[in-house]
């Protein structure tokens, strides 16, 4: 049984046996390859949620309907990707266990990873949709193969070929994206075109849905740690994660990348806080 947290995101406070949803902070940035300060991502978003309000009008439903849990931040050794990844490991499978899907709040990417061999251990049929700019397939990145930039391709040697669909990837070394078109994952680049067609092919399967908020246009949202322009727009994001969150059998879930110190305006973390309301929200009886 898990304890809630002193401060929740903003209607998330159902008791832990009454919750369908938990969610929890894995403050994490010590593989960051460019600017860090994912770790604060977590806190911010608890908090400024409350500027937001518990009603969705695109929608039609209120946080107050929802039984979600929060269970707060992971407390994690900064310096140790392979020690955090542990500790994220088992907070996500005491969820599973406990027959939650399980919401983690990053965080840098790698955070994905924990998460994802907890999933995987459970629905060894798990597949990936995967939203970033970055295509996160290096086989390392300064010789350490535990690092955001290299994310997917560890998930990758848990799942296999054909179980990852990538979307808004527009960064990223040559070999990687060759690599991705050998048939070892469904890279879309550039935009969300053909994000519908996955999800009626992952129809009743296992789906872990990772979001890196750098899918994003940095004219939306600069506060991260690797911007690239040329990015989906704000609504174009919602619809999408609200198509995914309410007609796929999701297991599990992360947003990650967010850096508030990089905004100093807030407007990014207003743009996660609501992002995660809508995922939250579409989730509530959705395609599980």
């Amino acid at each position: 049984m898990l304890k809630s947290n002193v401060m929740n995101f903003i209607g998330c406070d159902a008791p832990y046996g009454e919750a369908d949803v938990v969610l929890f902070g894995a403050p994490f940035d010590s593989t960051t390859s460019f600017r860090p300060g994912t770790r604060f991502a977590s806190a911010a978003i608890r908090n400024d949620s409350y500027g937001l309000e518990t009603y969705s009008p695109y929608q039609d439903k209120d946080m107050s309907q929802c039984r979600i849990f929060d269970s707060g931040d992971l407390e994690l050794p900064f310096g140790d990707p392979g020690k955090a990844l542990e500790d994220i490991k088992e907070r996500t499978d005491i969820i599973l266990d406990d027959g939650k899907i399980p919401f983690m709040i990053g965080g840098e990417h790698l955070v994905t990873l924990g998460a994802v061999r907890a999933a995987v251990k459970r629905y060894p049929d798990l597949h990936i949709i995967h939203l970033d700019a970055h295509t996160d397939l290096r086989e390392d990145y300064l010789g350490n193969p535990l690092s955001h930039a290299c994310v997917l391709r560890r998930c990758w040697d848990l799942l296999g070929d054909g179980r990852i669909w990538q979307f808004g990837i527009r960064s990223g070394e040559g070999y990687e994206f060759q690599w991705a078109r050998e048939g070892h994952t469904h890279l879309h680049p550039f935009d969300l075109e053909g994000m519908e067609e996955a999800v009626a092919a992952l129809s009743g399967k296992p789906v872990y849905f990772t979001l890196d908020l750098d899918v994003l246009d940095p004219s939306v949202f600069p506060g991260t740690g690797t911007p690239e322009p040329g990015g989906v727009s704000f609504m174009e994001l919602m619809r999408a994660v609200i198509h995914i969150c309410s007609h796929v059998h999701l297991v599990g879930c992360d947003v990650n990348e967010l850096c508030p110190i990089y905004d100093q305006s807030g407007v990014s973390t207003a743009v996660a806080c609501k992002i995660i309301r809508e995922m939250l929200l579409a989730m509530e009886n959705g395609g599980r």
